[in-house]
C-alpha cells in the first residue's frame, strides 16, 4: 500500500495546474456570467491528451489510469468546476461507454476522435420522469425495416448543444422494465436528433446542460451499443466510473475554496491582527483540510479499484457521497470565513458555493448513494 504520487503523476498534476491557472483562471468569472462554453480550452485539453486519459494509446488515448484521470479532473475543478464537468461527462460517460461496451468497429470509429478532442461527447440517461428512477425510461426505440426508430427526450445532458456524438438509453421492450433498455450511439446531424432547451443553472454555468430530443430518429442497426436489453445494466457500470469523476470534481472545488479561504484569512485583519490567528478560524481551516484529504483518499481508492479491474460500486458511491458533501461544507465555511465579502462576486468562494451543490445531485443524489452503499453492505 502506497500513499505517494509517482513522478509521472506529480508531473501531470503540475502540468494541469499550470494550464488551468494560465488558460482558465483569467476567464472564470466572464464565462460564468455569460454562460460561455469554453470551446477553445476544451480543444487545447484535447491536444494535450487530457480528453483521453483512460483510453489505450492504440485508440488515440493517453494510456493512463483512473488515478491520473482523477488528478486531471481535480486540478481543472480546483479552478473551474464547469471545465471539470465538461471533461468528465465527455470522458468517463460518453467515450468510456463506447470503449467498454462497443464493438471493435465502434471503438475504432468513435474513440480516437473523442479521445483526441476532435469530437466532443455527451451521455443521456435522465428524463423528466426518470431521474433517480432511471429504469423508468420512456424514450423508445423500435426496429423498423432493419433500422432503429427513436422517439422521446432526455434532460440534464452535459454538453448537449456542443456534442458531436451522443450516447443515449431508450426502451426497446417496455414490458421488461430495466431489462428492456438498450443503448445507442447517435452522431450529430442524424435526422430527427437535435438539442432542445438549454438550462439556466445556479452554478457550473459555463458548462452546457440541456435536452436532447429524438423525433422519428432513424439509426442503422449498427448504432446499437452493447447488447439489446442490457443498456440499463451497462449504464450502472459506467456510473461507477462516473462517480469517481464527480468525487474528483468535489475534491477539486473544495480544494479551490479552501485555498481561497486560507489566503483570505492571512490577509484579512480584525482587532489588529490577521483573522487566521483566531482559534475559531483555525478550527474551520483544520476541519476543511482534514475532510478534503479524506475525500481525496476515498476518491483515489475508488479509482485504483477500477485500474485493478475490480468492481467498485460501493467504494465509488462512498467517494461520491463523501466528497460531494465535503465540498458543500467546505464551500460554506469558505464563504463564512470571508464574511460579507464571501457574498460578493469579486471573490471566488461565491462561485464555488454555487457550483459544488451539483455534486450532491448529479450522477445519483446523495440519497441514492446511501441506498447503493447500504445494498452493497447487506450483500456482504
Amino acid at each position: 500500500m502506497e500513499f505517494g504520487y509517482t513522478s509521472e503523476q506529480e508531473q501531470l498534476r503540475r502540468m494541469v495546474r499550470e494550464f488551468a491557472e494560465a488558460e482558465i483562471a483569467p476567464h472564470v468569472r466572464e464565462w460564468d456570467e455569460g454562460q460561455t462554453f469554453p470551446a477553445g480550452v476544451i480543444r487545447k485539453l484535447g491536444e494535450l491528451g487530457l480528453l483521453g486519459t483512460i483510453f489505450p494509446e492504440e485508440l488515440g488515448g493517453a494510456g493512463m489510469g483512473y488515478i491520473e484521470y482523477a488528478i486531471v479532473i481535480e486540478e481543472l475543478s480546483r479552478v473551474d468546476g464547469s471545465v471539470g464537468i465538461i471533461v468528465a461527462a465527455h470522458t468517463s460517460l460518453c467515450t468510456n461507454h463506447i470503449y467498454r461496451m462497443g464493438t471493435p468497429e465502434q471503438q475504432k470509429a468513435y474513440v480516437p476522435k473523442l479521445a483526441s478532442g476532435e469530437w466532443l461527447g455527451c451521455w443521456s440517461l435522465t428524463e423528466p420522469e426518470a431521474g433517480s428512477d432511471a429504469a423508468g425510461t420512456r424514450t423508445t426505440a423500435r426496429l423498423e425495416d432493419g433500422c432503429w426508430l427513436l422517439n422521446g427526450a432526455k434532460t440534464f445532458t452535459t454538453n448537449a448543444h456542443h456534442a458531436d456524438v451522443c450516447v443515449a438509453m431508450a426502451s426497446t421492450e417496455r414490458a421488461m422494465g430495466h431489462h428492456g433498455i438498450s443503448t445507442f450511439i447517435i452522431p450529430k446531424g442524424t435526422p430527427g436528433f437535435r438539442p432542445g432547451r438549454k438550462e439556466d443553472k445556479l452554478g457550473l454555468r459555463a458548462s452546457d446542460t440541456g435536452e436532447v430530443i429524438f423525433t422519428d430518429c432513424r439509426l442503422p442497426a449498427s448504432q446499437l451499443l452493447g447488447k439489446r436489453g442490457e443498456g440499463f445494466v451497462d449504464s450502472l457500470k459506467i456510473l461507477d466510473g462516473g462517480r469517481v469523476s464527480v468525487a474528483a470534481m468535489g475534491v477539486g472545488m473544495a480544494q479551490g475554496a479552501y485555498e481561497a479561504a486560507l489566503r483570505y484569512s492571512k490577509q484579512r485583519r480584525q482587532f489588529g491582527r490577521p483573522i487566521s490567528e483566531f482559534q475559531t478560524i483555525q478550527n474551520k481551516l483544520a476541519d476543511m483540510a482534514t475532510e478534503i484529504d479524506a475525500a481525496r483518499l476515498l476518491t483515489y481508492r475508488a479509482g485504483w479499484m477500477l485500474d485493478q479491474d475490480l468492481r467498485n460500486t460501493k467504494e465509488a458511491s462512498m467517494a461520491k457521497l463523501f466528497s460531494s458533501e465535503v465540498a458543500v461544507r467546505v464551500a460554506n465555511e469558505a464563504v463564512q470565513i470571508h464574511g460579507g465579502y464571501g457574498f460578493i462576486k469579486d471573490y471566488p468562494v461565491e462561485k464555488f458555493y454555487r457550483d459544488v451543490k451539483l455534486c450532491t445531485i448529479g450522477e445519483g443524489t446523495s440519497e441514492i448513494q446511501r441506498l447503493i452503499i447500504a445494498r452493497q453492505l447487506l450483500k456482504e
